[in-house]
């Protein structure tokens, strides 16, 4: 047997065959994609573990007196090893996975959990740590140093080290149930969006779409090996556009139907018993811990402190914009009736009319848009507006190694030319991907003998593909949406502190949309529009003209917006401040609380329970 395939107990030779299990060796410590595989992954979290364990046991073990380095500093560089598989392992689960990837991560996960509640329901450890929280102003710590002891005492008390033997017991078994259900949820929902597909063999059938959205539908059902059809999935790069132009109601109506019962089939790939059984695991953890409920156990150490505030907050918003929303829905309404159509407007007639009536109302419609916002040029005046922010810039790079063809990498450097970090572009949907739009991290900047670490951010999206005949043309909607995950790039890219656990985006969850919402609203800018809104055809900026329009259009559809927006986030409040044993039926409590908080028939929530991935599926 050639050398290479030798399975050695050797470590040094471990860390040749397994590049999960040593530093990365690549430039800036970008994972070496082009050298892991999927059976490497269990033998590196093994060892990381392992070696773990033996960090944490050394500072343990020490006699001394806890100070901020043998203890907080100690335990902020312990697991290296573990910290970088689970980087790549996690983030490829939902940027490029695999049945066999989702076997191991749902094999792992729980391992993982358990080795990190070990860690932090330690009585000793946790003694060290208090020690010093308690002596923090007497030791002299501060700044950063204090924020980070501050960090790793709230961890150790929210993950239950105050608690005693048979309370920590618990809690961690149900964490690793929760890790579990949690990755389950998500699969499921990747699987239903793969399976389902919408096929259209009239061509008659397809009437008001817009033809690059009729090429991609051709495109794809040639590839599912259909001739002479069209196919459309529940994509959102697909079935917005067909609920938004498809003149055919019953198609518009079929595929709304499908999209609403994502995981709510009554099969294998149904969510609805994940969901109550997290709740209720949610419920009893945060009962453990000495709180009232779940929602009171988060927003504990969140900007809003309590539950009482976000739901004031959610009922004043929802008071102030339901007339909106109300008055909206009486002009789609009308629309429908000089029509001739006979029923009442649907939540699959909404984004049809809607669109049919800012068309009429302001001359201007999404395929009008579309010719100006093609990707790359997006992408270069997205890049353009940090350049004059913050003095960075970015340049192209071929030779970083890539999980995927379609993702394209970026260096960024200041404005003295020194590297700041690592940028990774993914853009379209692809059957690995989840759908949604987010930015993760495969490594954290941090301060390492001295000298900064550059972080390796990646923005993932799925968004318009292009055709044999047109680049990706993007809505105005995917422009926003990539102006906004480009913040919370930039967030962690200008991160500039020493801790891995104080970098970028590891702040409050709620905090961490302020950086996402300021590059966001960047999109819109007159003269930022004028610098990447260039025909792709004709290369004309876009006119004043229809700037104008678009900035008149600027608060159309908020009613409709904001209530679905709402809508899922009272939701998501109530679902975690009730009596979990209480929920019998998933479907009926969301029918139940619609009623009482009078959400209009023709808008639904923005995610109903079985596809509400923010909150059951590794989100928020």
């Amino acid at each position: 047997m050639p050398e290479n395939d030798c399975y050695c107990l050797n470590t040094t030779r471990k860390i040749m065959i397994n590049p999960l299990i040593s530093p990365f060796s690549t430039p800036f410590g970008v994972p070496p994609f082009d050298l892991i595989k999927e059976n490497h992954y269990s033998e590196a979290i093994s060892l990381g573990i392992e070696s773990h364990k033996s960090e944490i046991a050394a500072i343990k073990a020490r006699k001394d007196a806890p100070t901020f380095e043998n203890t907080i500093l100690s335990l902020e560089n312990a697991g290296q090893i573990l910290s970088q598989v689970a980087h790549v392992m996690f983030n490829l689960s939902y940027a490029n996975t695999s049945e066999s990837l989702q076997a191991i991560v749902q094999l792992n996960a729980p391992i993982m959990t358990a080795h990190a509640d070990h860690i932090y329901m330690d009585d000793v450890l946790f003694k060290k740590v208090n020690f010093l929280w308690q002596n923090r102003d007497s030791n002299g710590i501060n700044g950063e140093d204090l924020r980070l002891l501050e960090t790793y005492f709230k961890a150790f008390v929210d993950n239950g080290a105050l608690l005693n033997a048979d309370q920590k017991s618990k809690v961690s078994t149900i964490n690793q149930r929760l890790s579990t259900l949690s990755l389950q949820f998500a699969q499921n929902m990747l699987q239903v969006v793969n399976t389902y597909k919408l096929i259209v063999t009239n061509v008659e059938d397809l009437e008001g779409l817009p033809n690059a959205i009729i090429e991609a539908a051709k495109i794809k059902a040639s590839e599912d090996g259909y001739q002479h059809a069209w196919t459309f999935s529940l994509q959102n790069s697909s079935v917005v556009p067909f609920l938004t132009y498809a003149s055919n109601r019953s198609l518009r109506k079929e595929i709304w139907t499908a999209m609403i019962n994502k995981c709510n089939q009554n099969d294998a790939q149904d969510n609805k018993a994940i969901i109550k059984e997290t709740l209720l695991l949610r419920q009893q953890r945060a009962n453990i811990l000495g709180f009232e409920n779940h929602a009171a156990y988060i927003l504990k150490d969140r900007m809003a402190k309590n539950p009482e505030n976000v739901n004031q907050l959610l009922q004043k918003l929802w008071k102030g914009i339901m007339p909106l929303a109300l008055a909206e829905e009486q002009l789609l309404q009308e629309m429908m009736d000089e029509e001739g159509i006979n029923d009442k407007l649907q939540p699959y007639d909404w984004r049809y009319y809607a669109e049919k009536l800012r068309t009429a109302e302001y001359d201007l419609d999404e395929e009008m848009l579309k010719p100006y916002f093609e990707l790359s040029r997006v992408n270069k005046g997205m890049f353009d507006v940090a350049t004059q922010l913050y003095g960075i810039t970015f340049s192209s790079v071929h030779d970083l190694p890539i999980y995927h063809p379609d993702v394209t990498t970026y260096q960024v450097h200041d404005r003295d030319g020194q590297i700041l970090g690592i940028l990774y572009m993914d853009y379209h949907p692809r059957a690995s991907k989840q759908g949604g739009a987010w930015m993760t991290s495969y490594l954290d900047q941090h301060v390492a003998n001295g000298k900064r670490v550059c972080p390796v951010i990646s923005i993932v999206c799925n968004f318009t593909m292009p055709t044999a005949d047109t680049p990706a043309l993007l809505t105005y909607d995917e422009v926003n949406t990539l102006f906004h995950e480009f913040g919370h790039a930039l967030h962690g890219l200008l991160s500039n502190v020493t801790y891995k656990s104080l970098a970028g985006t590891n702040v409050p969850t709620d905090f961490v949309e302020l950086p996402s919402q300021i590059m966001e609203n960047w999109a819109a800018d007159n003269q930022v529009l004028r610098d990447y809104a260039k025909h792709y055809q004709s290369g004309a900026t876009i006119s004043d003209e229809i700037i104008a329009k678009l900035e008149a259009t600027d608060k159309y559809g908020q009613g409709f917006a904001l209530v679905e927006y709402l809508a899922a986030s009272i939701l998501d409040m109530r679902y975690h401040s009730v009596d979990a044993t209480e929920i019998d039926d998933i479907e009926t409590f969301e029918n139940q609380l619609w009623d009482e908080i009078g959400l209009p028939s023709s808008i639904i929530s923005r995610y109903r329970s079985t596809y509400f991935s923010h909150i059951f599926g590794g989100g928020y």
